[in-house]
């Protein structure tokens, strides 16, 4: 995203991270693909927010603009997809500079200062010019995609001119949150890497070389046991006030359906600001809980769940993209959460 202050943010960025923790089998896949002379020209790499996808994805176009004859000996003898951060590619690429390589994502809007809440249909259409022309260092061509559940109808549409005829030596990166919900169109186009939330030991190891902290740092640790495999979230959580945060949702969610009204008040007062992260960390937890009621509840109430699901996070993104007061959202949630806990 250009949103970013290398300056003020507490952990680095995907594109800027060399280590990656937890998906050795993810990333031996890849580079077996790779390796083979076969790779296939699209990858929908899947599994929660915040497990590693973004990285994984920038690791291997690295690679792959670093060597890009997959017979050479260096791709041949190598055991991981790691690329020394000192190499040009990897400074191009976390400099935004590497030219044979196109990240689609969500931009800031400049008249609001915001971020769009989509990826503007626009952008996607960059894709045929990108990978119509030559590659600038005689390679590859490259698109990360960042998320693709930000795509809206018309930009999975033009995407898909790509996926069904992409070019030689074209290779697309997908990244899904919930790759059970893309088009099928898309899907079937790609080949499938579903990762999984990390181990806690990882996420703390993972933590502490992206937030430069020491893996015994107690904060740390406390941050990675309350992040559901997420590193993502652990981040967010290394805010004490985000710690706290957390403590009053899941007590207001233990009470449903009959929530304390006054604590939904203290809620929205806390949820109050613009920090899209105090946001984000209340939406995690409102959606793991509808999830469980997904995978846990009787068969007459999954329709009633899967509605207050919708309703929350359209509302969510409302919130966020128009700056709308927190508290009557905060009250409406959990007027859906209690009916769903009815179900």
């Amino acid at each position: 995203m250009s949103e970013d202050d290398t300056d003020d943010r507490a952990v680095k960025l995907p594109r800027e991270t060399d280590v990656l923790f937890g998906h050795a089998e993810a990333e031996r896949a890849l580079l077996d693909g790779y390796k083979s002379g076969r790779m296939p020209h699209a990858w929908l790499i899947g599994g929660p927010p915040g497990i590693g996808k973004a990285t994984l994805a920038y690791r291997l176009a690295r690679f792959v603009l670093a060597h890009p004859d997959p017979k050479s000996p260096e791709v041949q003898r190598a055991e991981t997809l790691a690329l020394d951060p000192g190499h040009p590619v990897a400074r191009r690429v976390a400099a935004q500079a590497q030219g044979d390589l196109l990240v689609l994502e969500r931009v800031l809007n400049e008249q609001t200062g915001k971020l769009y809440t989509v990826i503007r249909v626009d952008d996607v259409r960059r894709t045929v010019s990108f990978f119509g022309s030559t590659p600038g260092e005689g390679g590859w061509r490259i698109a990360i995609v960042d998320a693709v559940d930000d795509l809206q109808r018309e930009g999975a549409n033009a995407l898909l001119k790509i996926l069904e005829e992409p070019p030689a030596r074209t290779l697309l990166l997908l990244i899904s949150h919930a790759p059970g919900r893309e088009l099928p169109t898309i899907r079937s186009r790609c080949r499938r890497l579903l990762l999984r939330p990390l181990d806690e030991p990882d996420v703390v190891r993972a933590l502490a070389a992206a937030s430069g902290r020491a893996e015994s740092d107690p904060e740390l640790k406390e941050a990675a046991a309350a992040a559901d495999g997420s590193v993502a979230r652990a981040a967010a959580l290394l805010d004490g006030a985000a710690l706290a945060l957390r403590q009053k949702v899941l007590e207001l969610i233990g009470q449903l359906p009959n929530p304390d009204p006054r604590a939904l008040h203290a809620l929205g007062d806390a949820l109050g600001g613009t920090d899209p992260q105090i946001l984000a960390a209340f939406m995690d937890l409102v959606n793991d809980w509808l999830a469980s009621r997904l995978h846990e509840g009787r068969k007459q109430g999954l329709a009633r769940v899967a509605e207050a699901f919708e309703t929350v996070n359209r509302s969510a993104r409302e919130v966020e993209a128009f700056n709308l007061e927190r508290k009557p959202f905060v009250f409406a949630v959990f007027g859906e959460l209690a009916e769903a806990s009815r179900g």
